[in-house]
């Protein structure tokens, strides 16, 4: 049988060995003559399997005392309004925002909801091909909060330092590469992953935020978009998406165990992003990123062809050679390559055998 190799934007893949304990645990939970699916919320086990999902996020990312850490559910998308729920709602202070893709346009108009929202920058003129510089960014002190997106994945664009001010709340999507790299994330008031990136199935979405902030006078809200709420009754507010979560601690336990620390899986991870946009800017023009060469993202690897003939043949002998999700994001076509904690470097180098032979082979029907 073709090997399957799974370059797939969301759901992306999941470590075999991972997938191994989750299938085994649906039909028994290790520890419990029950399985997974079966397995109640309230109990002891799954108590269990929060805590140490939680204490293994904290250990990978540094995290203090300071910071909560939540298994919520809605995706990254609800965060787009619970965060200004929570810092923009009954204020008369604006919140800042970076508009650099697809993702980051999406949470704008969520904020505006809740408050005034100002545009500190946009990519739009450049179709979305690069990032600000920190010059570009007109950044104001008196901002309820500020926020972006750390990767974009449509458009294969990634910030590679922490943007903002010190002196303002700074809040992050960083749905698509948490868990990737070392992040400074004491300069963060609050950072939300939704987990079917590098984290697990979706289902869950991760939320760290100081708790200063779950302290501080706030707007009524609705419980279940009340971090208040989930904080004080540690993430079983209402009843969790077991599965997701259980997986998520498997992954969690994955990186510590199988790869070590996030320092060892960033170097893998631009060992993979390396070989790939090697290959796409040597192939004289066959391949183009996307993405300018300082903005690209070592998650998603998005490129195009010449013409939309040599995309479908490439993305269809892809296909048959077992190389899954490779087609572009609907709104920008082309082709994506995500490379997320799990793809292997087997993987890459597979890809990078595939296009490399059929440059080879349709070299003459490219004129640059």
């Amino acid at each position: 049988m073709t090997a399957v190799h799974n370059f797939s934007g969301g759901p992306g893949a999941l470590p075999e060995v991972v997938i191994e304990e989750a299938s085994q645990a649906l039909r028994r939970a290790p520890g419990s003559e029950l399985g997974l699916l079966g397995i109640s919320h309230r109990s002891d086990w799954f108590r269990e399997v929060l805590d140490e999902a939680e204490r293994n996020t904290r250990r990978l990312l540094g995290l203090s005392a300071d910071y909560a850490v939540l298994f919520l559910q809605g995706g990254g998308t609800l965060q787009f309004s619970m965060v200004p729920m929570l810092l923009l709602r009954g204020t008369t202070r604006t919140a800042d925002y970076v508009h650099s893709g697809y993702w980051s346009a999406k949470s704008i108009p969520e904020a505006r909801l809740e408050g005034r929202v100002r545009v500190v920058w946009s990519g739009a003129d450049s179709g979305f091909a690069r990032l600000p510089g920190d010059d570009e960014l007109e950044l104001s002190a008196e901002a309820a909060y500020f926020h972006y997106v750390s990767n974009e994945t449509v458009e294969g664009l990634q910030f590679q330092r922490v943007l903002g001010r010190e002196d303002v709340l700074r809040v992050c999507d960083m749905s698509s590469d948490i868990m990737s790299r070392p992040v400074a994330i004491e300069r963060f008031a609050i950072v939300y992953a939704h987990a079917q990136k590098n984290l697990g199935p979706s289902g869950v979405t991760l939320v760290i935020l100081k708790k200063a902030l779950l302290e501080a006078e706030q707007s009524p809200l609705p419980s279940m978009l009340d971090y208040r709420q989930h904080f004080e009754h540690g993430s079983i507010f209402n009843t969790p998406p077991v599965f997701a979560i259980y997986v998520t601690m498997l992954v969690t336990r994955w990186l510590l165990e199988e790869i070590g620390d996030l320092a060892r899986m960033d170097a893998i991870n631009r060992e993979k992003a390396a070989a790939l946009y090697q290959l796409i800017d040597q192939s004289d023009g066959f391949y183009r990123a996307h993405a300018e060469a300082g903005s690209r993202s070592l998650m998603n690897v998005v490129f195009a062809l010449k013409t939309p003939e040599l995309e479908r043949a490439f993305l269809a002998e892809a296909l048959r050679a077992g190389l899954h999700g490779l087609p572009g994001h609907r709104s920008l076509g082309g082709a994506r390559a995500s490379l997320y904690n799990a793809v292997s470097l087997e993987s890459v180098h597979r890809l990078c055998e595939l296009m490399h032979d059929f440059h080879k082979r349709n070299a003459r029907a490219f004129s640059p």
